[in-house]
């Protein structure tokens, strides 16, 4: 056996035992291919060894077997190579299949579009975010379910960010299958390849719950800054209210408050004529003359106007004003406010606003408190002027047929009723005391009590002609509406169907409200004089020199001792015995002159105005 023939035989074994050691290892079937044809080729040599000659002609099946057995070695490398590229792909495969269970489990809709936004891919979250079916979005475009919300800049923005490489972050209003309106918060980021552009991938999350949470709190947010605006404009009217003394300074004072605030823009106060029904501003702010005209003119061509709608309900009137009568930008709400206390109209107040859902925020029952507070204040300061303005207007009135309760009760019981006082009895109820001739007090009160216009009837005093009542009257009357407006009643007698009524009113008070307001409200009342003239004031000292001259010498002592000596006080420091017994007289001649001198303090205190 030559060497080549050893060689190759031994080179055959080594790919054998290579082969078979490889096929053990990997567990790859082409090494076990390779070992049965090294198997087969050391066979075939060692059964043709004997009958080769010189080994020359064996040098081919050397060469073969030294090139299988470094194929065998490239195969071994290659199967390491293919072994570490299948584990690669399979970690690779097993990350993918992670990413995708991930995407399909998650809770916020994810979908993959192409460059024009056609979407190839969506995941089962989508269907709970938009309301689509996964099948029913694939192929469509996310402008399926936009919502209008949204104008075309903000979409194009949204494209020439993203189509530029960038990712887009932000908030959007969309709208479900159902057409139900959500709020989600969107990142649509590109997928380059080489540089371009060629896919997008949107996540969307449905933050509606948050969103309306955050706006509720930003609307009670809203709520409490306009309340307080509010609550501080009424805190400072009624600081104003308190210091005015005057309707006019009552009246600027509303409406500089009003303007004043950055809540609302234009405040006025106004009344209504009766034969035309226009309505005419007294006091503004916020406005020039012409602008706010026109805006009151505009506002009373509606049938009913607001002024007539808000006075007749007794309730504020929320309307629209163009912008232009005002001469600001957009449109505006007004609201008309009626200045009403105890059926006493004092015309109505008109606040303008720019938000227009200002007067949202604010309770209805705001505005009618403020018009009876700000009624009440003019009422209370013309009542005052009243009593205390040297320079008064008369208006004197006729009566024929007028339908008030004092009136009916002369009318039925054909007599003559005069009104003698009127008092607050504390609960805002006028209590009238008037004397009525001819009938027996019986018959009177049993009148009383037939009628619903008296609630209460009793029996003062009879005198020889008259007869004195104390009466409660609940139906509005000519007596209350006097009260309300101020005025001072100086005569007040009704006999039979016809009467006579004289009362005074400052003159810086808005004597036409007084007249329209009983013109109105009784048809057979007549104004027969108005006259201007000055009161006369009666000082203190003159007072009392009028009543001390009145008093008798053994009276003024009588009151006087009383008076020192506690007889007045609650309780009493000393009784009638003990003051007559301080003045060495009988306790009956101290009781007689103690009455006869309080007759004449009381006459001298209430023989003059009616009421007030």
């Amino acid at each position: 056996m030559n060497w080549i023939i050893a060689l190759s035989i031994g080179l055959r074994l080594l790919g054998v035992g290579y082969s078979i050691l490889l096929l053990a290892r990997t567990r790859d079937r082409r090494f076990g291919f390779l070992m049965l044809l090294f198997a087969f080729m050391t066979l075939r040599q060692l059964l043709t060894v004997q009958t080769a000659s010189t080994g020359l002609e064996e040098l081919p099946g050397l060469v073969v077997s030294a090139l299988t057995l470094l194929t065998v070695y490239y195969l071994s490398e290659y199967v390491s190579d293919e072994d570490a590229l299948k584990t690669e792909l399979r970690t690779v495969n097993e990350r993918l299949q992670s990413f995708r269970k991930a995407i399909e489990h998650a809770g916020h809709a994810i979908f993959i579009t192409d460059s024009d936004g056609t979407i190839e891919y969506a995941n089962p979250a989508v269907e709970s975010v938009t309301g689509y079916e996964r099948d029913e979005v694939i192929g469509e475009n996310p402008r399926l379910w936009q919502s209008g919300k949204h104008g075309d800049d903000f979409y194009a923005d949204l494209w020439g960010q993203i189509t530029s490489g960038s990712v887009w972050e932000g908030e959007l209003t969309n709208r479900r299958k159902s057409g139900e309106l959500l709020w989600i918060d969107a990142t649509i980021a590109p997928i380059t390849e080489d540089g371009e552009v060629n896919r997008y991938v949107a996540i969307e999350r449905d933050i509606t719950e948050r969103k309306e949470h955050e706006m509720r709190i930003e609307d009670q947010n809203k709520r409490l800054t306009v309340l307080n605006n509010t609550n501080q404009v009424l805190r400072d009217i009624n600081r104003e209210l308190v210091a005015a003394s005057t309707r006019e300074e009552i009246e600027a004072a509303v409406c500089e408050q009003f303007a004043s605030s950055d809540l609302f823009d234009v405040a006025w106060i106004g009344s209504q004529g009766l034969v035309d029904g226009t309505v005419s501003p007294n006091s503004w702010a916020g406005s020039d003359m012409g602008s706010l005209e026109n805006h009151v003119e505009e506002m009373c061509k509606a049938d009913p106007t607001p002024v007539e709608q808000a006075l007749e309900e007794q309730s504020p009137v929320f309307t629209d004003v163009e912008a232009d009568q005002l001469e600001t930008v957009d449109k505006q709400r007004c609201v008309v406010v009626p200045l009403t206390y105890h059926e006493a109209e004092y015309g109505v107040l008109g606040v303008v606003t720019s938000d227009p859902h200002a007067f949202d925020l604010i309770e209805r029952d705001v505005f009618i408190e403020l018009g009876q507070t700000i009624a009440d204040a003019i009422s209370a300061v013309e009542s005052k002027q009243t009593l205390i303005s040297d320079s008064v207007t008369e208006l004197e009135f006729r009566l024929t047929a007028v339908d008030e309760p004092l009136a009916t009760m002369a009318a039925q019981l054909d007599c003559t009723v005069t009104v003698e006082d009127v008092v607050d009895d504390g609960n805002e109820n006028r209590i009238q005391y008037v004397t009525i001739t001819q009938p027996e007090p019986d018959v009177v009160t049993e009148y009383a009590a037939d009628t619903e216009a008296i609630s209460t009837v009793q029996h003062v005093h009879t005198y020889e002609d008259r007869a004195l009542y104390r009466l409660s009257v609940d139906e509005p009357s000519i007596v209350t509406t006097l009260a309300q407006y101020g005025v001072s009643i100086e005569s007040f007698s009704i006999t039979g169907t016809t009467g006579h009524l004289v009362a005074q009113v400052a003159s810086s008070n808005d004597i036409r409200s007084v007249v329209n307001a009983l013109r109105t409200t009784y048809d057979g009342l007549t104004l027969i004089a108005q006259r201007e003239h000055e009161r006369e004031v009666q000082t203190e000292a003159a007072f009392r020199k009028q009543l001390t001259a009145a008093l008798t010498e053994r009276q003024r002592e009588a009151v006087r001792t009383a008076h020192f000596a506690g007889f007045f006080d609650w309780p009493r420091e000393h009784s009638g015995e003990e003051v007559a017994s301080m003045m060495d007289i009988s306790q009956t001649t101290f009781t007689q002159h103690l009455r006869a001198a309080e007759k004449k303090l009381f006459e001298a205190l209430f023989d003059g105005t009616v009421a007030t």
